[in-house]
């Protein structure tokens, strides 16, 4: 999966564009794209790189961050602070002690 480092989005970008990125838009998305940069001041381009660029962002912070609330927040913390006691066979119990060992080489 491609991740690419998440670019500054405060101020203007002090680095050369060079990338393009190219779209066919009907008549009328152009013009209602036009009329809102219009509205805002801003370039056609500026208007819809900065658009698309926080509706990027918003939609990697919400697939990619997770949300807990209060009760599940409270269950989550319990579970670390208190685990439960685990067999030696559960395959959870053998990754700890795998790791406890491997820190015990180091």
């Amino acid at each position: 999966m491609h991740q690419p480092k998440t670019p500054a989005i405060s101020g203007e970008e002090k680095q050369s564009k060079s990338e393009r990125l190219e779209a066919r838009l009907t008549f009328e998305q152009k013009e209602l794209l036009q009329w809102a940069a219009d509205l805002e001041g801003r370039s056609l381009t500026d208007f819809v790189v900065s658009h698309a660029q926080s509706a990027a962002l918003r939609t990697i912070e919400n697939r990619t961050i997770i949300k807990l609330d209060r009760e599940d927040s409270i269950a989550f913390v319990e579970s670390l602070l208190n685990p439960p006691d685990l067999e030696d066979d559960d395959p959870l119990a053998r990754a700890i002690a795998r790791y406890q060992e491997s820190q015990e080489i180091s």
